[in-house]
């Protein structure tokens, strides 16, 4: 099952921050929010990702390229490459990473149809998931694949409670989801972002820079009855902007950390 993270946003909303990093490598509690997401994936077990980048994506480039070298402790001998001694396990020594550039100013669904070939690489199933890397959670995502696999739709959206500032998602009588624009008075469902897509998602895309996903392919599979809503009532939290990093940080320094289901698992 491949995971493909959305990297590429410029995070406008968090200029403090993404001035010069950009938005996955936020940190909550010490490490990139990237991380934290994909630490959620893994411990389920879903360990192949593809990262879409983006604004700034040679910093994520560079993580994950020295990522042994700035989590672990290590011995070394000046002028002699080679002689590096790494200290210690490292618990995501068995993750898959595929590094992608999708482009600087493209939208979402132009950056979905820009990996589609490292997404099909290897492919076992015809399904994949999909998430943004700017918000945690604690959603079960074998349950989200399960609900997937029950209703023979083309993609699942995960709908998650909160009432402010996000666009809603309404469920019809037969079951399908579609959306609805933000309000002020909130709306029962909100996109959540944890995604599972057939294949076939990507035949509603373009590799075009204005080629959007919600606005454009989702909208698209919500006419046809195509798209369904997994509901998950548990915690969520998305990254939005400095407010929301306070937050974050917060709950993790209070050792309040819900999404932190690998400490757990």
């Amino acid at each position: 099952m491949k995971v493909l993270i959305l990297c590429g946003g410029m995070g406008t909303r968090l200029r403090e921050e993404t001035e010069w990093q950009p938005k996955p490598m936020v940190e909550i509690g010490g490490k990139p929010i990237l991380w934290h997401v994909m630490k959620h994936y893994a411990c389920f077990g879903y360990k192949d990702f593809v990262l879409a980048l983006g604004y700034r994506g040679d910093i994520v480039r560079r993580y994950f390229i020295d990522y042994h070298l700035m989590t672990r402790d290590v011995t070394l001998q000046l002028g002699k490459r080679d002689e590096v001694l790494l200290h210690g396990d490292e618990p995501e020594e068995d993750w898959h990473v595929t590094l992608a550039d999708t482009g600087q100013n493209a939208c979402k669904g132009a950056r979905i149809k820009r990996v589609q070939a490292h997404i099909e690489a290897g492919l076992e199933d015809d399904a994949f998931m999909l998430t943004y890397a700017d918000g945690v959670s604690t959603v079960d995502l074998d349950a989200l694949l399960a609900f997937h696999r029950s209703h023979g739709r083309l993609a699942t959206v995960t709908g998650v409670a909160p009432t402010m500032r996000f666009g809603g998602i309404e469920v019809r009588e037969d079951g399908t989801a579609s959306f609805t624009e933000k309000s002020a008075g909130g709306t029962a469902w909100v996109n959540g972002g944890y995604y599972v897509l057939e294949r076939k998602v990507f035949d509603y895309l373009q590799a075009d820079d204005a080629c959007e996903f919600e606005r454009g392919a989702l909208e698209r599979l919500s006419r046809e009855g195509q798209l369904m809503m997994y509901p998950h009532d548990g915690f969520w939290h998305c990254m939005d902007d400095k407010r929301d990093l306070a937050s974050l940080n917060r709950l993790w320094d209070l050792g309040e950390r819900p999404w932190a289901l690998w400490e757990t698992r």
